[in-house]
């Protein structure tokens, strides 16, 4: 297990370059699968990690897949933003999600049962892509960032291959359950339901396959990403580590409640409101009943990330957690796609606070549909620009308000939440 750390100025370029070196010194390896997380991690330091595994790989056969999960397939102008342009196209490989994946084994209901405090009582089937399945790959490594997660409280591990790289029916019904638990229990963790059944996808089945973890802990600063820590190794202590991290630096806290927040959705990582949403669910725990979101999303210009879910949202917008779940009772296509329910139940703020989503690509009629307020982008500009405000609170006009400037970055919470 290979274990970087530099809480304070971040790890130099040459300091992550010799530790991935080192974490293959030896191998006598034929053919490499990189799994890096998509362009909607462009923070995550992955990009780079990915593109050094390429050149120390050189006279290794290295294929890419990028840990997808729902998301839709980078283009090549993505691959080069991300990874630069040392890696050829056609090293890239495109994960589906509904269609290229194999059954690995399976959680069985009684343990869901357990994790979940008897509020999910069903087998999760674990599926992965195809390509994790070739036995002609000598080495998997799978690249991505720890951060506060939603859905199962950590990002990372495990998530990038169960969901990154995983099928619908696993997917679907890993969010239900963390949906059923709640966000607010599970966001900023790392033991939750959610992630027990990751651990025993991976102790039961992953761990059979030749893969080993490549995790980072990052911050920003002026647009800079730096990489606090690198932790390498198959074993849990691994993510464990880097989710210690991780709560130090990505975890925000308020203490007061924010009663006016607007956040800033950069519109070369955010274009649906699928991704954007995490403006939502990263900020209600610091929110105050009665308060106001509001999203300024020059770049979303759809809901889903793929026409299946994009029409559902459009149908059932977001609605708040219980009409969801009455939904689910009766609605086949919820029943069937129970990631997109689940979606629909994080995005929504269950009337504790207003959301507006200010687009330029989406008008009023569609906004307002999915149960959000609408305000145009221009004139949510002009009154809380982004360029004149500063991360945290700002005075506009005699109005407190607190900026965010990429919500993936973190989780913003009141003192005490955890």
């Amino acid at each position: 297990m290979t274990i970087l750390e530099n809480e304070q100025t971040g790890l130099r370029l040459e300091e992550i370059r010799a530790g991935l070196a080192r974490s293959i010194r030896g191998r006598a390896l034929k053919k490499v699968l990189l799994i890096p997380p998509d362009f909607t991690r462009m923070n995550s330091g992955a990009g780079i990690i990915t593109a050094m595994y390429y050149e120390l790989l050189a006279g290794v056969r290295v294929d890419i897949l990028p840990a997808l999960g729902t998301h839709a397939p980078m283009t090549r102008e993505q691959q080069v933003a991300f990874f630069g342009e040392g890696i050829p196209e056609e090293r890239f490989l495109v994960h589906d999600w509904r269609g290229n994946v194999s059954k690995i084994g399976e959680v069985p209901a009684s343990f869901v049962r357990e994790v979940s405090e008897g509020l999910m009582d069903d087998t999760l089937d674990v599926e992965v892509s195809n390509y994790l399945l070739d036995p002609s790959y000598d080495l998997i490594l799978s690249i991505g960032q720890v951060v506060p997660h939603e859905v199962v409280g950590m990002a990372n591990y495990t998530k990038n291959i169960v969901v990154g790289c995983g099928g619908s029916r696993f997917i679907n019904r890993s969010h239900m359950l963390g949906a059923f638990y709640g966000m607010e229990r599970i966001m900023g963790r790392d033991q939750t339901p959610v992630r027990r059944v990751f651990d025993y996808a991976q102790e039961h089945f992953i761990s059979k396959l030749p893969i080993e973890y490549v995790l980072t802990v990052t911050t920003t600063e002026n647009d800079k990403t730096n990489i606090m820590g690198l932790y390498i190794g198959k074993e849990r202590e691994a993510f464990e580590r880097a989710v210690a991290l991780s709560q130090k630096h990505n975890l925000n806290y308020l203490q007061k409640p924010m009663q006016t927040c607007v956040v800033w959705l950069d519109e070369r990582e955010f274009h649906s409101t699928w991704l954007g949403n995490k403006a939502i669910y990263r900020t209600r725990m610091a929110m105050a009943d009665g308060g106001r979101l509001i999203v300024l999303a020059p770049g979303v210009r759809m809901f889903g990330e793929d026409s299946v879910n994009d029409r559902l949202i459009r149908k059932y917008g977001y609605v708040g957690r219980l009409r969801v779940l009455e939904l689910i009772k009766t609605e086949r296509e919820l029943q069937d796609n129970l990631g997109a329910a689940a979606h629909l139940i994080h995005g929504s703020s269950d009337g504790r606070f207003d959301i507006t989503y200010a687009a330029k690509h989406l008008g009023r009629e569609e906004v307002e549909g999915a149960a959000f307020g609408y305000m145009p982008f221009d004139e949510a500009a002009a009154k809380y620009d982004p360029g004149k405000m500063k991360p945290g609170w700002n005075v506009l006009d005699g109005e407190e308000v607190y900026f965010i400037e990429n919500p993936a970055l973190g989780l913003w919470a009141l003192e005490g939440a955890f």
